[in-house]
């Protein structure tokens, strides 16, 4: 077997040294700029190169998200690029477990509390066992969750784009079919991508539908759910409660409504820990090195039509 040539690889600068040795370790060369055939950027777009070599096939960005990305214009048809959706999906799915069972178990009204209030029957403190948790936008950070959920005894309900079943789930719903799932579930985990169809996917209409004790935990985007509705429904107990890592607005301002409610939980957009960043990202880079220097498809491929 012919070994594979060592792709020429650009590392962007103010990079970590663990993501230097990641690609390495991969076998890439790292080389400058006008040498490269490959750019892996590990900043924001704000410093991206304005033109790139047309040696550059292949561009990988740091984030999950790249809204930024396309919105600043960035990313042409000329080449592939990849984000690193799926690269943190363990750290965010850790995240959005413990989101959930502290609003299921009661935690966001009694962490608050400054005396000891208990009755025989609390509708507010619940349990996973048994219950139907709704994965809306069901991909890494969803399927990372599945084990998570089914080891505390609750189903998962799988919601994804095509509707092709997620292996753990009890049944997989394409995107066409969200309406019929916000009455079904018991509760909604949201980690679908933010784009246009997706826009305010949680609102008024759709909390009504679901039930009073329901929790719903965001860490995908916070224009996913529009805000208002969520505040009023919570005031109203319309349904249990949320719990946020991000925000519509973000950073979410001091004296919102959300950050004294009773039935509301907000992080501060930090699902996925800058301790585990790094070391996600550069095994991530060099499954891509890897499969480039095979030529196999590569992960996280940004599709400029979706969004994502």
């Amino acid at each position: 077997m012919v070994p594979h040539r060592a792709p020429r690889i650009h590392l962007g600068p103010d990079h970590e040294v663990a993501l230097a040795a990641g690609i390495e370790r991969a076998g890439g060369v790292l080389v400058p700029l006008a040498d490269a055939e490959a750019v892996v950027w590990a900043q924001g777009p704000g410093t991206f190169p304005g033109r790139l070599p047309d040696s550059v096939r292949w561009v990988q960005l740091p984030s999950a998200g790249v809204e930024p990305w396309l919105a600043a214009g960035l990313v042409d048809d000329r080449r592939t690029w990849t984000s690193a959706a799926g690269a943190y999906a363990g750290n965010v799915a850790e995240h959005a477990m413990m989101l959930l069972l502290a609003g299921v178990r009661g935690l966001a009204e009694q962490s608050r509390a400054v005396s000891w209030r208990k009755t025989e029957f609390d509708p507010r403190v619940g349990t996973l066992r048994g219950a139907t948790v709704a994965i809306v936008g069901c991909g890494g950070i969803g399927r990372a969750m599945i084990p998570l959920l089914t080891a505390f005894g609750a189903d998962v309900l799988a919601v994804t784009r095509s509707g092709t079943p997620v292996p753990g789930a009890i049944e997989t719903v394409p995107a066409s079919r969200t309406p019929e799932i916000w009455s079904r579930a018991d509760h909604f985990v949201i980690a679908a991508p933010a784009t246009a169809e997706t826009a305010h996917l949680v609102n008024a209409d759709t909390l009504a539908l679901m039930k009073p004790t329901t929790w719903i935990v965001n860490v995908a985007r916070g224009a996913l759910i529009d805000t208002e509705a969520l505040v009023n429904a919570l005031r109203v107990n319309t349904v249990g409660g949320a719990a946020l890592d991000v925000t519509d607005p973000e950073p979410l301002p001091d004296g919102h409504p959300l950050w004294t409610l009773p039935n509301a939980i907000v992080t501060p957009h930090l699902a996925n820990p800058a301790t585990g960043l790094t070391r996600a990202l550069a095994d991530h880079v060099g499954a891509n090195i890897e499969r480039f220097a095979a030529g196999q498809p590569l992960l996280a491929v940004i599709d400029t039509t979706r969004g994502y």
